[in-house]
């Protein structure tokens, strides 16, 4: 029965292809030769518009030039009017004209001879004696006040040198003031304006020409591959070519034919003429393409056969392996309803029931859970499935959304990825326990095994935030809310320990003063206020830069670190101060006053001093204020203090 299959496919593809194949072969000859004219009517019109563009541009450079050269002209005339000294020296007018920059000056007397000029070999030129010279020749005697003549660029009549000369009637006397210009714009200009540069700038296609022919002549008067080359062929003769207007096939070269498209444009014909092979290799190409969609077609008539025979087994078979791999991957709501015939339904039943039995087992943990009372939740995932079987109480204890927990439970890539996420960052001091939100915390439990993972949640909040309060109470002072003087050892120590050579750091005792007259004058409230108004202007202070702690009573002290020098140090003391004056604090409701202060620092060097010899250091400067000047602070240096 397979091979009846495949001899009828095979009569029913050979079929299809030869008509398509026959079809498109015709719309392709059509099609490529409507373009192929397209293209060259485009490129036609663009020869016909930088032509256009460069005769204008063209223009405009003679007549901005022209403008420019009799103006220069007019200025040379006029110096060499009111400075009659120069006209005689040759030296005087080169450097006149090196100032007009003009390449040539020549003064031309009433009889027309060149009497003197930057070109000194020109000197004596009769200026009748030859054509190019002769036209200047009408100024002189003229007596018309401003007359001038500018002559095209062509070869001198001294040296054949192609030259462009601006002339002017002198005033006052006969004779005539010449300039003469290198025309370098009006050359390039031109060359522009010439087919050969024109088919330069045109890109063509492989075999494909470009030329233009004499409407009058039929000569060739342009190609695309250059005039060195015979023009013998049907395709340049213009009785032929005028028949061309809307493309035909012409002889070319060595027998070729060529598919040409001529245009007329002003005299002449624009055309452009490309091998008739190379047009069908697009044809041949556009063919095979159609051949490739025909084996497309082939496919598609090979599966339609086979599955009007075989749907009755191998759909009913993909159908259940459908249902199957989506099982696998964790949609277990997938229900497997594949019938036909007997076999297939009662398979069907049984793995529904298998499914039934794994998602109750699932629900029946879940309930069990929430029945204990106790914040827990389970998960698991496996390599290679997408689903995440989890308990119900997964997405409260980890703060997600229902949308968010739909997501993550359907892509175990993507929750595998959450979770490491979650377990990146566990609360310091604490293991396997993160910070799931603000102020809620959870244990998690990861196992990992050869087919997946297994992870277990317990919400752990009330116990962290009671060892984190416990804690705090341990590292700070109950009044001011500082560090307490121990604890702001052991983080100074570490800072210090971290510092680098590069960065400078100080350690600075503080003691209040007149501390017990407040109290004894004011009471204890008084005093805890203006302790507490201290321990404020301390925290005003970057942390960055700052460890504040309150030692005992009225003692405090500081540690300034990662610092750049020592002007940092006193930067910030200052500052420290100027705080202290500009906020007084209310010792009663009529008595208000600034804190004052006196303190001691010492810079801590590179030979490592611990910070207890620090603090021993900053005490003794500060016992050195308090002996003298109190409400400032001074420096220890050695056994000095500054």
């Amino acid at each position: 029965m397979q091979k009846t299959f495949i001899k009828y496919t095979f009569y029913i593809i050979t079929a299809a292809v030869s008509i398509i194949l026959f079809i498109n072969f015709l719309f392709n000859v059509h099609w490529l030769e409507s373009k192929q004219f397209d293209t060259f009517y485009a490129k036609t019109e663009q020869m016909i518009h930088t032509l256009e563009n460069n005769q204008a541009e063209l223009m405009l450079v003679r007549e901005n030039l022209d403008e420019d050269y009799l103006t220069r002209a007019r200025a040379a005339a006029y110096v060499l009017e009111n400075q009659h000294e120069i006209s005689v020296d040759t030296e005087e007018l080169q450097y006149l004209a090196a100032l007009l920059n003009v390449d040539e000056l020549h003064i031309i007397d009433k009889n027309g001879i060149i009497v003197s000029g930057s070109v000194s070999k020109y000197v004596g030129i009769d200026m009748a004696d030859h054509d190019q010279t002769r036209p200047f020749l009408d100024l002189i005697g003229r007596g018309e006040e401003g007359a001038y003549l500018i002559q095209e660029a062509r070869p001198n009549a001294a040296e054949g040198k192609v030259m462009q000369y601006v002339g002017v009637a002198r005033k006052g006397q006969d004779g005539v003031v010449q300039v003469g210009f290198t025309p370098t714009r009006q050359l390039a200009a031109q060359s522009r304006n010439t087919y050969d540069y024109i088919f330069s700038k045109f890109p063509t296609d492989i075999g494909e020409e470009l030329f233009v022919v004499d409407t009058s002549t039929g000569d060739i008067l342009g190609h695309s591959g250059g005039l060195d080359r015979e023009f013998d062929a049907d395709c340049y003769r213009l009785s032929l070519l005028l028949d061309c207007a809307k493309g035909s096939y012409q002889k070319g070269l060595n027998g070729k034919t060529m598919y040409v498209v001529s245009r007329e444009y002003n005299d002449v014909l624009l055309c452009a003429a490309l091998p008739l092979s190379i047009l069908y290799q697009k044809l041949w190409g556009n063919v095979f393409t159609a051949f490739i969609y025909l084996l497309f077609i082939e496919v598609v008539i090979m599966f339609l056969l086979n599955y009007l025979v075989k749907k009755k087994v191998i759909n009913g078979i993909h159908g259940i392996l459908e249902n199957l791999r989506a099982i696998t991957d964790g949609n277990l709501d997938t229900k497997v309803t594949v019938g036909g015939n007997r076999e297939f339904e009662e398979l069907s039943g049984g793995i529904n029931a298998m499914v039934k039995s794994i998602v109750s087992l699932s629900d029946r943990i879940s309930s069990i859970i929430e029945i204990s009372g106790i914040p827990l939740a389970a998960f698991e995932y496996e390599r290679g499935i997408n689903h995440v079987f989890v308990t119900s109480g997964l997405s409260k204890l980890l703060n997600l959304t229902e949308e968010k927990a739909a997501e993550l439970y359907q892509d175990s890539t993507l929750f595998d990825q959450y979770i490491r996420t979650v377990t990146k960052n566990p609360v310091k001091g604490e293991e396997d326990i993160y910070e799931i939100s603000s102020g809620k915390y959870v244990h998690i439990y990861l196992s990992e095994s050869s087919d997946g993972y297994l992870g277990i949640i317990t919400d752990v909040t009330k116990d962290t935030l009671q060892k984190k309060q416990l804690y705090y109470e341990n590292t700070h002072d109950p009044l001011t809310g500082l560090y307490t003087f121990d604890y702001f050892k052991e983080l100074s120590a570490e800072v210090l320990s971290k510092a680098g050579s590069s960065k400078v750091s100080a350690v600075v005792m503080l003691d209040l003063d007149h501390f017990k007259s407040i109290n004894d004058t004011f009471g204890h409230d008084a005093g805890d206020r203006y302790l507490q108004g201290f321990a404020n202007a301390m925290m005003t202070m970057p942390e960055e830069h700052f460890l504040c702690a309150r030692r005992s009573g009225d003692e405090f002290c500081m540690l300034i670190f990662h610092c750049g020098s020592r002007d940092d140090i006193i930067r910030y003391l200052n500052n420290f101060y100027l705080t202290l004056q500009e906020n007084e604090v209310a010792l009663s409701h009529t008595h208000s006053t600034a804190i004052s202060v006196s303190g001691g620092f010492a810079l801590a060097d590179t030979n490592g001093d611990s910070i207890t010899e620090l603090l021993s250091h900053a005490d003794e400067a500060l016992y050195e204020v308090k002996k003298t000047t109190r409400g400032t602070y001074k420096e220890y240096v050695g056994s000095v203090i500054l």
